[in-house]
């Protein structure tokens, strides 16, 4: 059996992008690591939702215990950085965020855990964050220096299939998805990256109730009446479904269905 390490940015980035993979992974025998950047301290929160006295990072520390109890996680970490917020706010420039991290400070602190645990793979974003978060930027810098400090055999960047979800938002009214204001449209879609550049393709359909549930833990950040969670179970099978990586340094040509290929 292998290690995977799974480095996210923020509570419910697991869930969302790698949750399925997580909980497959674990129930096949794997050891599963989850490694978060940040406790999300800047995300929005609804008025009322927190308990006086609460701050939001205390319950997304909560929510996160439990969305890893749900996907199979042996082991969670903070790697020790305060949320930047979206890209051009101020709280990018807050000295202990994590968008001001040193790269090979937050790598070596990454690196120590990679070699602690003799990680086997590890998965970060792609170069854009998956959508421009500055965190999520960061993860992909850090994970990958993490990883020729920790010489890690498999690096994966944890994305989205660019075309395949063009597809579907054209045929969104048909899946009964009510698409997120601002990307209406199939035009308006452009995370991820090309489907040509996808090495690998893990099947979840058979965790998806997992993944649900993990993402649903994430009360704070996903309502129930969420693009996320709102829609009905054949839309969100077509669009959750499939979790998409491209491996570092494949080979051309390369099409595999589990990040453990090639493993001994």
């Amino acid at each position: 059996m292998a290690t995977l390490v799974c480095f996210h940015a923020h509570p419910d980035d697991e869930a969302i992008a790698t949750g399925g993979t997580m909980a497959k992974a674990a129930a096949d025998g794997h050891r599963v690591i989850l490694v978060s950047a940040t406790r999300g301290e800047h995300g929005e929160v609804a008025d009322g939702f927190l308990d006086p006295g609460e701050t939001l990072a205390q319950r997304r520390e909560q929510e996160l215990a439990e969305a890893c109890k749900v996907l199979g996680v042996a082991r969670h970490e903070f790697l020790g950085y305060v949320d930047s917020g979206m890209m051009d706010t101020p709280t990018n420039a807050v000295v202990d965020c994590f968008w001001q991290a040193d790269i090979e400070e937050a790598a070596a602190r990454l690196a120590e855990l990679l070699e602690e645990e003799r990680a086997d793979v590890l998965t970060v974003y792609d170069a854009n964050g998956g959508y421009g978060h500055p965190d999520h930027i960061q993860v992909h810098r850090v994970g990958i220096r993490a990883a020729e400090l920790a010489a890690t055999p498999k690096v994966y960047e944890s994305t989205l299939d660019r075309d395949y979800f063009k597809s579907l938002w054209e045929r969104a009214a048909e899946f009964g998805i009510q698409t997120p204001e601002g990307m209406e449209t199939a035009d308006d879609f452009d995370m991820g990256v090309p489907g040509e550049m996808i090495t690998t393709r893990v099947d979840v359909t058979e965790f998806l109730d997992q993944k649900r549930q993990a993402m649903a833990a994430h009360a704070s950040q996903i309502a129930e009446t969420s693009f996320f969670l709102a829609m009905p179970p054949p839309a969100f099978a077509a669009v959750w479904g499939l979790e998409a990586y491209v491996l570092r340094g494949a080979a051309p040509g390369t099409a595999e269905t589990s990040l453990f290929e090639g493993l001994g």
